[in-house]
């Protein structure tokens, strides 16, 4: 059973139908149809879709590219466009203005500038910051030195003033970290991962001659001329490598070009843009898939390539390391010298049909811990938990934010009256007559409080692992098989 997020309804609940008839607007600078639409207003679009078919009224406001209509409704999401990527944030904020009285909640997408969405409505509208990476070091890559301060004191110093207290959605640990690190928010940050489609039977076949496929935008920051040059040496220490690259982007022409001048011709092949199907079938031959990116929110395509039992190997960055499960669905590089050294080591690992099998199957079983359903759900628990907090019905746990706790238990009798002490932010997977839960905000002692007062004992405690803040209360143990300290009497195993 897939792992949701949980209301105040009898298990398992969904938090979605508490949407019902909300008005939820939605802030983004590009929307799906948007030709340079990416992978974040992809995870949107999957999540609002999903509360729009809940019933909701669901509204983007975004910029319109030239040749895009004012006005259009795109699966139940009635998507407004107007301005450019600058003129478009006073056109949101008079908006805003506007709209008093007419907004139940707000999803502020920030993508390098947030919206600053709260200086424009009341305090008792809940807001939520929605952020998958932070963008310190690439306003630089896009503009001149004064417009990059002014974009690094935005999106830091400012965002921090206006959004403070304000909680905010991160799309990965290592996000959660940065927005830490590097802008200094100390208010809630809530991990919300992305979802992937459907995840396709096992493939029966790989390529006799070991693979790589690699699916990517060919933009700068992908950094596909690293892997060019580092597959020099690798191919020459491993006979009949092949390497399909499939995407399209303005580095095309330049990569192809190195690659000529890097004498890959007979290893490598530029694909460009292909359809899904094609793509699939390229993925399904693969050995291995590579991420040379230097940061990403998300590895979207790691999760894709998983799909289809592909593990990768990729620069240990933020975003990328949380997308890989190390030594079991791929292998993480920290410096980039020696990432021809471990593609060659990957490889050799994956020739042995047992050892390939193992992290194909585990592959298989990180990629189905993700769907757009759950990532929906969490979401939405996020909106309802910031409602009570703006209204001062709900309390933290803690001020320990980034701390949860996972708890397993035989399910009790009467759970259903029970469980409305539980928050929307709780995770919870009921199956076989069990529960798991993930607890944000609790260490153990937290979390057998919080479960006393639900009148549950004995249960299995202990701290949530980093990557069960992706996966949830049950999704871990089927790739990494994690245990439980347990507690015979209510007390705190050792």
């Amino acid at each position: 059973m897939t792992p949701t997020a949980h209301g105040k309804d009898a298990l398992p609940g969904s938090l979605l139908e508490q949407l019902s008839d909300a008005r939820i607007l939605v802030l983004n600078w590009r929307d799906v149809r948007h030709p340079q639409a990416g992978g974040a207003e992809q995870y949107m679009h999957q999540i609002a879709c999903r509360w729009a078919a809940a019933g909701a009224q669901v509204t983007w406001l975004t910029a319109r590219h030239p040749g895009q209509p004012k006005q259009e409704t795109v699966d139940g999401i009635e998507i407004r466009r107007a301005g450019g990527p600058l003129t478009l944030y006073p056109r949101v904020a008079l908006r805003l203005m506007r709209s008093i009285g007419r907004i139940d909640y707000i999803v502020d997408c920030q993508n390098g500038i947030p919206f600053f969405s709260p200086l424009f409505v009341a305090p008792a509208v809940p807001v939520v910051q929605l952020v998958h990476h932070v963008h310190q070091d690439q306003f630089a890559t896009r503009f001149g030195p004064m417009l990059a301060a002014v974009g690094r004191f935005l999106e830091g110093r400012v965002a921090r003033r206006v959004y403070r207290g304000r909680p905010i959605a991160a799309v990965s640990p290592s996000t959660r970290h940065e927005l830490r690190r590097r802008l200094r928010f100390r208010g809630p940050i809530h991990v919300v991962p992305n979802g992937t489609g459907p995840v396709p039977a096992l493939r029966a076949l790989r390529d006799p001659n070991p693979a790589i496929t690699v699916v990517s935008r060919l933009v700068p920051h992908k950094r596909i001329n690293l892997l060019l040059a580092q597959l020099v040496a690798t191919a020459a220490a491993v006979p009949g490598l092949r390497v399909d690259i499939v995407g399209d982007g303005p580095e095309l022409p330049r990569l192809r070009q190195l690659a000529d001048d890097l004498a890959l011709g007979s290893v490598v092949t530029f694909h460009g843009y292909r359809s899904d199907t094609d793509r699939d079938e390229l993925l399904g031959r693969a050995w291995l898939t590579t991420v040379t990116s230097a940061a990403e929110g998300w590895g979207c395509s790691i999760i894709e390539a998983a799909a289809h039992g592909v593990p990768t190997l990729a620069m240990r960055v933020p975003g990328i390391r949380d997308s890989v499960v190390p030594e079991r669905t791929g292998w993480l590089v920290d410096d980039e010298a020696t990432f021809g050294a471990a593609m060659v080591t990957a490889l050799r690992d994956l020739a042995d049909a047992t050892r390939a099998r193992e992290i194909t199957d585990a592959c298989h079983a990180w990629a189905r811990c993700f769907d757009w359903d759950r990532s929906a759900e969490l979401l939405a628990g996020v909106l309802l938990d910031a409602a009570a907090r703006a209204t001062g019905h709900r309390r933290d746990r803690s001020t320990r934010s980034d701390i949860a706790a996972v708890a397993r238990f035989a399910r009790p009798e009467g759970w259903s009256e029970t469980a409305g002490e539980l928050r929307p932010i709780d995770q919870v997977v009921v199956e076989k007559g069990r529960v798991s839960l993930l607890l944000p905000g609790c260490d153990e002692v937290d979390a057998a409080v919080a479960l006393s007062r639900l009148g549950v004992t004995p249960a299995e405690i202990r701290l949530a692992e980093q990557y069960e803040l992706l996966t949830g209360p049950a999704g871990m143990p089927a790739v990494l098989g994690y245990g439980y300290a347990t507690t015979q009497d209510g007390s705190i195993a050792s």
